[in-house]
């Protein structure tokens, strides 16, 4: 009877651990060159993983207390000695199953992080500088914002960065993205509005005093409407410079 119940749970290991890193795959979360829906499979993928697993251990441990309790105060276990080759294989087994899950997400998170460093092509660029404690963005034609981003919903945004004093982190958690913007270094960061919003900015680096209130947002807007915008905002300020 054990032989069988170590055999299923061999199996169990074989088969729902890789079913479960798998399960999400039909989404096509990686087909879609979008780092929030990538990072969001990819947790799932996680935290199904850690529940199989969980819920085998916790099997075994149960099968384990009822099967070997002592029946009566004064009984003595008596475990059956086990061959050299049963001990490699319940030491190697478990590991090798544990760990070829855990390089499989690796891998997988390591293809999104570098699927996520390559730039859409018809991204929409705007630049920053950050400060403290605020954030300075700067539109193509000169136009220039202070915490507040806007951007046309429906395409890829590179935001490159810079800092003009300290180590700050510009992390938008709607988009699952974080970037550290340093002085007298260039980084970049993108994100994917697929429809009209508002979404939070915050510093993710400790950078002084008021960190905590180093807060913007971004606002997602249709393209017509934000192309209205910028070119309003540029007449505006050609009309102040003449």
């Amino acid at each position: 009877m054990m032989r069988r119940f170590y055999q299923l749970v061999v199996l169990l290991l074989l088969v729902l651990l890789p079913a479960a890193a798998l399960a999400s795959e039909g989404e096509g979360a990686y087909g879609v060159h979008d780092p929030a829906e990538g990072f969001k499979h990819l947790w799932r993928e996680v935290m199904i993983d850690i529940t199989v697993i969980g819920i085998i251990f916790a099997l075994i441990t149960v099968y384990m207390l009822f099967k070997y309790r002592r029946k009566h105060p004064d009984q003595e276990g008596k475990p059956p000695k086990l061959s050299p080759t049963s001990v490699l294989g319940w030491a190697l087994i478990p590991v090798f199953v544990f760990m070829a899950d855990d390089f499989f997400l690796a891998a997988k998170g390591w293809t999104l992080w570098n699927n996520y460093r390559t730039v859409p092509e018809n991204h929409y660029e705007v630049q920053l500088e950050s400060q403290m404690w605020m954030w300075n963005f700067k539109y193509p034609g000169g136009v220039q914002t202070v915490n507040e981003l806007r951007v046309p919903a429906g395409k890829p945004i590179l935001v490159r960065m810079t800092s003009r004093d300290v180590i700050h982190s510009m992390y938008l958690p709607d988009f699952k993205v974080k970037e550290d913007s340093m002085p007298g270094r260039i980084t970049y960061l993108w994100f994917y509005p697929k429809e009209p919003g508002e979404h939070t900015i915050t510093c993710a680096e400790y950078c002084g005093i008021l960190h905590s209130g180093m807060a913007g947002k971004v606002i997602a807007m249709p393209e017509a409407e934000f192309d209205a915008w910028l070119g309003g905002e540029i007449a505006k300020k050609g009309g102040a410079q003449s």
